[in-house]
């Protein structure tokens, strides 16, 4: 009589560091699992390098809030100094909480984008499983905030013109004031967006029961879903 053997279980931390070497075995491991402690250790992380972080990284903030205040004056040419600052305190007051939501919802609007854009290529899998695999294709984020805390510390403040100039990729090479519908497009080709679609690719994969080509169409998908929202706004903002 043959004798079932057990999986040996694996320490949650081991998820954290496989997923940057061999995602395929933890989204294998984690398909029948829930997401909720990996997102929460996501958030607090992401969190905790924005407040470690803020004072280095505030000339960036301030760039794209200046460039917004650009595009607010156009529409609302009324609007005085004394309101420009009082917006800049409150920026400024309530970027960690945006911080914190961003890691929190996220994830999870890129799991229910993964699961629509998977049914369209026949897979087979459940929402919560798409969640599980978009929390985990987060965790390279962490890895980029970290490089661009630490590019905020060793480059000049007047070179840090946009979020995208601590980008790994092209968008880093372009004016924004000058090129923002071209940034916008080229800010998706960074090394940190395309990591994780990789691994929502591989995780839909694993959980939904399809091949990589198709789980790579679907993740695609989510890719250039990704691009409408700051192309609406670099749009907006040319107009």
């Amino acid at each position: 009589m043959n004798a079932t053997v057990t999986p040996a279980k694996v320490p949650f931390w081991e998820d954290l560091l496989e997923i940057f070497y061999a995602p395929r075995t933890v989204f294998e491991r984690r398909k029948d699992s829930g997401f909720w402690l990996a997102l929460i250790v996501l958030v607090l992380v992401m969190t905790g390098l924005y407040y470690a972080g803020r004072n280095a990284t505030q000339p960036v903030f301030d760039a794209e809030f200046d460039r917004s205040m650009v595009t607010a004056q156009k529409q609302n040419p009324a609007m005085t100094p004394d309101q420009v600052e009082k917006g800049r305190t409150i920026m400024h007051s309530f970027a960690g909480v945006g911080i914190t939501g961003y890691a929190l919802i996220a994830p999870l609007l890129v799991g229910l984008m993964l699961w629509i854009a998977g049914k369209f290529v026949g897979a087979r899998q459940e929402l919560g499983a798409a969640c599980m695999v978009a929390v985990y294709a987060f965790y390279p984020r962490l890895l980029d905030g970290l490089l661009g805390l630490l590019q905020c510390l060793v480059l000049p403040s007047d070179s840090l013109t946009s979020h995208y100039a601590l980008q790994i990729g092209p968008a880093r090479f372009v004016d924004p004031d000058q090129h923002g519908v071209l940034i916008a497009i080229l800010g998706r080709l960074d090394l940190a967006t395309i990591w994780c679609t990789v691994l929502l690719a591989i995780g839909l994969s694993v959980t939904g029961k399809i091949t990589m080509k198709n789980a790579a169409i679907a993740a695609g998908i989510v890719w250039l879903a990704g691009c409408l929202l700051p192309l609406w706004g670099a749009l907006r903002a040319a107009g």
